[in-house]
């Protein structure tokens, strides 16, 4: 919470050279099955939370932009590629992951069914396991080094050591 009580939330793409803060309540939370984007994360749908009246600071950088109707824009790290925002007449929007206390954000409705793939609402039946209990990443799981920027604020990034 900020000093007049509002919530504070930051957030970022995962290589650091863009991040975010808000402060202030967040508006409604969704995933999108519309395949413009799906498109636009590259996956089976977009995880969004609306900005509404909360005030959004770019702290670091700030999102390469791709028009992609008429009506929006697309906000991504022109670094790394991490989608990050959805601008439209109505308002600003941003990938839910894209925080850093992501699981504090719950999507509240979908939007898009006409585009909604199929086997989307089967996939919590497939079976599931951890990073650890692949057999064929023992070998190298743990020898990996993360590039990517942490779940928090950072005075710099990337660290000057890194190897």
């Amino acid at each position: 919470m900020s000093l007049d009580n509002r919530p504070v939330y930051s957030g970022g793409c995962q290589c650091g050279a863009v991040r975010f803060h808000i402060e202030g309540a967040l508006g409604d939370a969704s995933v999108c099955h519309c395949r413009m984007c799906q498109k636009a994360f590259g996956n089976f749908y977009a995880p969004l939370v609306s900005v509404r009246q909360a005030r959004l600071t770019w702290t670091r950088g700030e999102p390469k932009k791709f028009r992609s109707s008429n009506f929006a824009f697309r906000g991504f790290c022109g670094d790394c590629g991490t989608p990050l925002s959805y601008e439209a007449p109505d308002g600003v929007a941003l990938a839910i992951a894209a925080f850093d206390d992501a699981e504090e954000i719950a999507p509240a409705m979908q939007w898009g069914l006409e585009g909604k793939l199929p086997y989307v609402d089967h996939i919590h039946e497939l079976p599931g396991y951890s990073t650890e209990e692949d057999p064929d990443a023992a070998d190298f799981i743990n020898d990996i080094v993360s590039y990517q920027h942490p779940d928090h604020d950072t005075e710099q990034w990337p660290p000057e050591n890194r190897s």
